[in-house]
């Protein structure tokens, strides 16, 4: 019963971060920048979540006779939500140089990505069937990014490279989030987490032009769905489904968001998705749908 509940959050919270990028792409197309976008989103998020943790500690305790303290130091969270702030700032970036339809599609690398990652520092060696789930992906890949169709010379390479590097860091924000801070309610923990990214958001991108209040009402309508849709409803329900699940199934139901993310590039958007694109979307959903079902029956 609990892996089914972590399951549902997983899959609504990768629904979640999938329609983002339309949301960013209509922010840019208002004038606003890479920081101004980030940082509303981490900011919001952050005040949403501790607020509703104030919430928790206000009403939650007077349900329960016991709680037990958290054993993990709160820093290893913050330091965990460095990888969520920079998944936002690559993503975003590479939103900005492709189409949203591509971006998701280069986001969705985290899934090979992560195995290598999973190998190199916790020595989990890919068998054979693993290996060509990899090939089938990369493959499929092609097709969906219209890599078959264009030629190369008409994709932004900047916009490629930030794409992968976003998959890197996303695959490295679901190793992490799985691992680090269990103890913590899901709240309190994407609390951390949330303001460790905006941190990084302020220091790096440093987006000031928040505080100056015509930027801050035109950008605030963008702000509240990038934070509720990216910030707070994503990591909350990861929080609090991918220890139940585990790495390997929240990585498929996290898949949801490449459907999710192309409809909404084709019908808001309305970004050109070819047939063929169509087709490399669905058989990469195809590729990780089997690649649990064989894990499930080994």
């Amino acid at each position: 019963m609990k892996k089914t509940q972590g399951a549902i959050a997983v899959f609504i919270g990768a629904a979640s971060f999938g329609i983002l990028s339309t949301f960013v792409k209509k922010a840019y197309e208002q004038g606003y920048n890479l920081g101004e976008v980030t940082g509303i989103q981490a900011l919001l998020g952050s005040i949403i979540l501790w607020l509703l943790w104030f919430i928790w500690l206000a009403f939650g305790k007077k349900t329960t006779t016991s709680t037990q303290k958290p054993k993990s130091p709160a820093w290893k969270i913050l330091l965990s939500g460095v990888s969520t702030g920079a998944v936002s700032i690559l993503y975003y970036k590479c939103v900005q140089l492709v189409p949203a339809s591509l971006a998701i599609v280069l986001l969705m690398q985290y899934i090979w990505i992560g195995q290598l990652i999973e190998f190199i520092f916790f020595k989990a060696r890919p068998d054979l069937k693993q290996i060509l789930v990899i090939v089938l992906i990369l493959l499929g890949t092609l097709f969906a990014t219209g890599m078959i169709e264009e030629p190369l010379a008409s994709f932004s390479y900047e916009g490629l490279i930030y794409g992968l590097l976003a998959a890197t860091a996303y695959s490295i924000f679901m190793i992490v989030n799985g691992r680090v801070g269990n103890d913590y309610s899901a709240v309190h923990k994407s609390a951390i987490m949330i303001t460790g990214a905006c941190a990084l958001i302020f220091i790096t991108l440093q987006p000031f032009t928040l505080f100056n209040l015509e930027i801050l009402n035109g950008i605030l309508p963008y702000g509240i769905l990038l934070a509720l849709f990216g910030t707070v409803i994503p990591p909350f329900l990861f929080a609090y489904g991918l220890p139940k699940t585990g790495y390997s199934l929240g990585s498929v139901l996290s898949a949801v968001e490449l459907p999710v993310a192309v409809c909404m590039s084709y019908l808001v958007l309305q970004e050109s998705v070819s047939f063929l694109k169509w087709v490399g979307v669905f058989f990469i959903l195809g590729v990780i749908i089997w690649k649990n079902l064989v894990k499930s029956n080994a």
